[in-house]
């Protein structure tokens, strides 16, 4: 019987890409997002189940898991993708934004895994993969709701990893750079040679199921992005300047 995998941000950009490629590996994939239309082409597309689901809203999101578990009560992945932008700074940014960006980007993936937290237990040895982003190694200028939202990601990740492990429950952080998505479009923002560190979605999605097969914890895409967090600690000032230029990588 195939494995099932919940993927949230489903309908498009690297929660599509991850669902795609699942698919190809024979697995049953059940997809989570907010807009109808779109879910539904790309679920009809890949032969997927999907919900409509806020992942920010606990409610609906236990709402949701309750009837994908009465379906399927063995969850072997479950991808934590669903994120919006919030281009601009904390004084900038309307305060309902601020909270939809918290909700959505950090609290929507504390609420996925506990919802579905049964079913992954059920389904020991399983996996959940957290996509966050570099955003979450560095904070600097026009970006620091993002970045926030972010950071506490990264931290949720790391510590549900700890706390997981001995319940059978591998937890896997990717960290993406520049991803082209509809959601986040990049390439229009930077010229031809920034454009060129734009990746696309497909990339994310390899480097999270190698993640999986070789139980990483932690996998920066591309590769070169881990010296983020040194550039971080030793050019503090490097790094706030390029973030007054508005620079903000992201991974949803």
């Amino acid at each position: 019987m195939p494995q099932v995998a919940v993927v949230t941000g489903g309908s498009s950009g690297i929660g599509a890409a991850v669902a795609r490629a699942l698919r190809d590996r024979g697995w049953t994939c059940v997809l989570l997002a907010r807009g109808e239309e779109r879910l539904r082409a790309t679920a009809g597309e890949l032969g997927a189940e999907w919900e409509v689901c806020d992942v920010g809203d606990r409610a609906a999101a236990e709402r949701v898991a309750a009837a994908v578990v009465g379906r399927h009560p063995r969850i072997a992945l479950l991808v934590n993708n669903a994120g919006v932008p919030g281009r601009g700074g904390f004084l900038k940014l309307p305060p309902e934004r601020i909270e939809e960006v918290t909700r959505t980007n950090y609290l929507g993936a504390v609420w996925c895994l506990r919802a579905f937290l049964p079913a992954l237990e059920a389904a020991a040895p399983s996996d959940v993969v957290n996509v966050v982003s570099v955003a979450g190694t560095v904070a600097a200028g026009s970006g620091g709701p993002y970045s926030a939202s972010k950071h506490a990601a990264l931290a949720f990740s790391r510590s549900a990893a700890t706390e997981l492990r001995p319940r059978g429950v591998r937890v896997h952080t990717i960290l993406p750079g520049f991803v082209e998505t509809k959601g986040f479009p990049q390439r229009t923002r930077f010229g031809p040679v920034m454009g060129s560190l734009v990746i696309e979605p497909e990339l994310v999605a390899e480097r999270a199921l190698a993640a999986l097969e070789r139980d990483r914890r932690e996998v920066f895409v591309p590769r070169w992005y881990r010296v983020a967090p040194l550039a971080q600690a030793l050019a503090p000032r490097l790094v706030a300047r390029l973030g007054a230029r508005g620079v903000q990588p992201s991974g949803d």
